[in-house]
């Protein structure tokens, strides 16, 4: 039997992932994460992989064209706004998530930055550390009796909501494929939500769909004084729009796990204003998560490898199993 090779675009994964790629008995290969697409498909063409674990990087038509023994691609994580799955499906390919791995890490992060917003912890820090001892002119404010607006109502919305009720907040969810739960309630549009929420807070998908969806026109519908919370995806959100609307103090304050570019320019905005927080796409890794999407990315892979159907949760085209699983 031919020893299989797994390619991670990434420099490392979890032990006990790489635990069980080597009672597998699978040779690896490792990225550095920051690749270029054309240096990656240069990478993949000398390594020829079985499959392919994404953890960092643009996996492209072209970066698929140049690696044609993979049968099996599986993203550390859950977004797949990174891999060209058209191109994926095409080619008999199956791509596949980890959607139970990092969901309850995304939503405590989620929940982090909305209290350090309303406590304004980023400011208070920033202002004891230069000196100034500020108790006078403190506005800070409390979750209790807000109201949350999510957009999107998948795992990780699902959990906040479940975060926040302790503070008895009233929850509302724009979702056009997820029916809310009680006691969380539905906004028909998004046009209701943003303009009930004193926080929104995004989950859902980059697509075509979804990109910009949060420009000029939607945050003139929020409640002035309202906060927004990205954990998604950064081009979500119009970031030029977003920075005029802090400068108008229209909005209170932003906190963004994500950005349109990541890493952001020294340049941005974003990064010099106080009423902003910011962290490097960090929401969906904790120590927990980690391991559990290299574990849950390592046995979507060698399932697949090993010729069974993929866990449908974690399937992401299931278009390949009407024809088979590639080779």
């Amino acid at each position: 039997m031919l020893q299989e090779r797994i390619f991670v675009t990434g420099s490392s994964i979890a032990d006990e992932a790489a635990a069980l790629l080597k009672e597998r008995g699978c040779l690896c290969g490792f990225g550095t994460g920051i690749e270029t697409a054309a240096e990656l498909a240069e990478k993949l063409a000398a390594f020829r992989p079985d499959a392919l674990i994404v953890r960092k990087g643009v996996i492209t038509r072209a970066v698929l064209d140049a690696a044609r023994t993979i049968r099996a691609i599986s993203k550390h994580g859950v977004g797949v706004d990174c891999i060209d799955v058209e191109a994926a499906t095409s080619r008999g390919i199956p791509v596949m998530v980890t959607p139970q791995a990092n969901f309850e890490s995304v939503a405590e992060h989620t929940f982090a930055l909305m209290l350090a917003l309303v406590r304004q912890v980023p400011v208070q820090d920033r202002q004891l550390r230069g000196g100034i001892w500020d108790k006078e002119n403190y506005q800070g404010d409390e979750l209790l009796s807000k109201t949350l607006g999510l957009i999107g109502y998948g795992r990780i919305a699902r959990r906040l909501a479940e975060l926040v009720q302790p503070f008895r907040m009233e929850v509302l969810a724009f979702d056009p494929y997820s029916e809310p739960v009680p006691p969380v309630r539905a906004a028909a549009t998004l046009e209701e939500l943003l303009s009930r929420a004193d926080i929104v807070s995004i989950h859902c998908p980059l697509t075509p769909e979804t990109k910009g969806m949060i420009g000029r026109d939607e945050f003139r519908r929020m409640k002035p004084g309202a906060y927004i919370v990205n954990t998604a995806r950064g081009a979500v959100i119009d970031e030029d729009a977003l920075i005029d609307v802090l400068r108008e103090g229209r909005l209170t304050a932003a906190g963004l796990d994500t950005l349109e570019r990541e890493p952001p320019a020294p340049d941005n905005p974003l990064l010099r204003m106080d009423n902003v927080l910011v962290t490097s796409h960090v929401g969906a890794f904790s120590r927990n998560s980690f391991r559990n999407m290299g574990i849950g990315a390592v046995k979507n892979v060698l399932a697949v490898l090993s010729g069974q159907m993929p866990d449908p949760d974690c399937l992401i085209n299931s278009e390949v199993l009407e024809r088979g699983l590639s080779r």
